[in-house]
């Protein structure tokens, strides 16, 4: 398998797409991130590769692995991600 590419690595991979410096492309980058995380509570879409969406969890049971024991988990908030058609169709072909 082969190692996953770093920030740095992807920021010089679009500043060579994009004609534009290294530092303007991992700029470019920490500000899509950062506009993920502050729209994220209203759905956050990235055309082509899929959307962050909160979701809320239920309280339910679960159990210990250790004891076994029975302990009640409470509701929260998630972040989910899902992942867009185009991109489940481009990395793993069409059925």
């Amino acid at each position: 398998m082969a190692k996953t590419m770093t920030k740095s690595q992807i920021a010089d991979h679009l500043a060579g797409k994009a004609g534009v410096t290294k530092k303007t492309a991992a700029q470019m980058m920490d500000d899509l991130a950062g506009l993920a995380y502050k729209e994220a509570k209203n759905t956050f879409v990235v055309p082509g590769i899929g959307k962050l969406v909160l979701a809320n969890r239920k309280a339910r049971m679960g159990r210990n692995p250790q004891t076994g024991e029975a302990i009640k988990i409470p509701a929260k908030r998630v972040v989910k991600f899902r992942i867009a058609k185009a991109a489940k169709d481009a990395i793993l072909g069409k059925k």
